[in-house]
């Protein structure tokens, strides 16, 4: 499988490329900015996009979505539970200093254990909410990775100071779905380095038992 990850945008968000070899096709996953871009990556490797995933619906990590769909023709996956962040993005691209983006239509919801599938990529949806409340992130038990939007970062976790976030949700969500995993599981976060589940059981303070 490939997976490149690729900084987008103003705020740098991890955009993540998971491409199969033998069938040529592609999910792009949270592709919040620079669909033109990410469209030459895709030729680049001779990869066809067919899904769009975005782990949850923030600004920076939705901008390119519907370009990218416009493009492609490949359909928009997001839990539905952040639909009313989608609604405020005008709002949130004044609050950021940016141009708002392309209004962006789900085409399918996504709920807790389901299954992404396409080719050799198979990846299950955990729902996590705490930063917002449809936050997911996409565990791939054959690659051992999990791509965790901004769940969980390098040391730090999401912020829960904006609409539809829940500090308490978070620690849960955390606590029972994301530290379940095991730990050589490599953690794709929505910004910043990659880091290990293991890594951030034992020394992310947000995780530590007194927290």
């Amino acid at each position: 499988m490939i997976h490149l990850v690729i900084p987008v945008g103003p705020l740098q968000s991890n955009c993540s490329v998971l491409g199969d070899e033998q069938t040529g096709e592609a999910i792009v996953v949270d592709p919040g900015a620079d669909a033109e871009a990410l469209l030459e990556v895709l030729k680049e490797h001779g990869l066809k996009l067919k899904l769009i995933v975005l782990t949850h619906g923030h600004i920076d990590h939705v901008s390119g979505a519907t370009p990218l769909k416009r493009l492609t023709g490949a359909p928009i996956l997001m839990n539905p539970k952040d639909q009313p962040l989608l609604d405020t993005l005008d709002r949130d691209a004044a609050w950021i200093g940016v141009d708002p983006p392309e209004p962006v239509e789900v085409d399918r919801e996504l709920a807790h254990d389901d299954w992404i599938e396409l080719g050799s990529i198979k990846a299950r949806v955990i729902h996590t909410p705490g930063h917002t409340e449809g936050s997911v992130c996409l565990y791939m038990p054959t690659e051992k990775k999990l791509i965790a939007g901004d769940t969980l970062f390098m040391g730090s976790v999401g912020r829960t100071d904006l609409p539809g976030g829940s500090y308490d949700q978070l620690m849960r969500s955390l606590r029972e779905r994301v530290l379940a995993l095991p730990d050589d599981t490599a953690v794709i976060p929505g910004h910043g380095p990659m880091t290990y589940i293991g890594v951030e059981r034992e020394s992310n303070p947000f995780l530590q038992s007194g927290n």
